[in-house]
């Protein structure tokens, strides 16, 4: 008769009673989650049960050592990995979307400024200003030139623009920086968090593997005793 999953079990790490479904059986732990809590919890099999928490607390413990092992001293993206596996949490998120939402109405003029600065619309409509402006001033008749010739203001204008240009367009650029290391850090740390799960994927296959070869040599073992048992039977007859 099989147990219901609503059973109360005891834990042999936190010594909690559980419903049966927040448990796995002891036999079902992976070696090296089970080195690890034999480091941290010697009697921990004497239930036969382990809860999910004090399970994903060891896998956490264990992907800890590994990393340091590997890495040295874990970094703080490191370990929002770590925390984002033990409570199963998604690290993806739209940089795009959380970014745009912190701009405020200097950061969305120094955009606009960036990106009209940075097309052929500028480019062109600027150009047709400064001809059409020394055009004038030299082919107009001398009472109506603001600016002849060498176009001092003409000069002065373009030196105020460019003054206030580059310091709003570095803003937008500091911004895109900005941008740019965060789509990093995401990035970095979904991919360490993949190949850490995949990694555990890999632990999980092996060990469910080597159970099932053991299993199916227990049986192969139990079925030849039964044919010697058969054969023994028949040479007494």
């Amino acid at each position: 008769m099989k147990s219901s999953p609503n059973a109360l079990t005891e834990c042999g790490v936190c010594g909690r009673s559980l419903p049966r479904r927040r448990m796995l059986s002891c036999a079902m732990i992976r070696p090296q989650l089970s080195a690890e809590l034999d480091r941290e919890h010697p009697d921990w099999q004497r239930t036969g049960w382990v809860c999910l928490d004090d399970l994903a607390t060891a896998r956490r413990h264990h992907i800890e050592s590994l990393l340091v092992s590997e890495r040295g001293e874990l970094s703080t993206l490191d370990r929002s990995v770590l925390d984002s596996m033990t409570s199963n949490e998604t690290l993806v998120r739209n940089i795009e979307e959380s970014l745009g939402e912190a701009r405020g109405f200097g950061d969305r003029i120094a955009d606009k400024v960036a990106e009209f600065g940075g097309s052929w619309a500028f480019i062109i409509s600027f150009s047709a200003v400064l001809v059409t402006w020394m055009v004038f001033n030299i082919l107009a008749a001398t009472v109506w030139q603001f600016d002849p010739y060498p176009f001092i203001l003409l000069n002065l204008l373009l030196s105020s623009v460019a003054a206030f240009q580059a310091p709003i367009i570095m803003m937008s650029q500091r911004r895109q920086e900005q941008k740019d290391r965060a789509r990093s850090e995401n990035d970095y740390r979904v991919n360490l968090k993949a190949e850490l799960e995949i990694r555990n994927l890999h632990e999980k296959i092996d060990h469910l593997l080597m159970r099932q070869w053991e299993r199916l040599t227990e049986i192969q073992q139990i079925q030849l005793e039964l044919m010697e048992d058969i054969a023994n039977e028949r040479r007494r007859q």
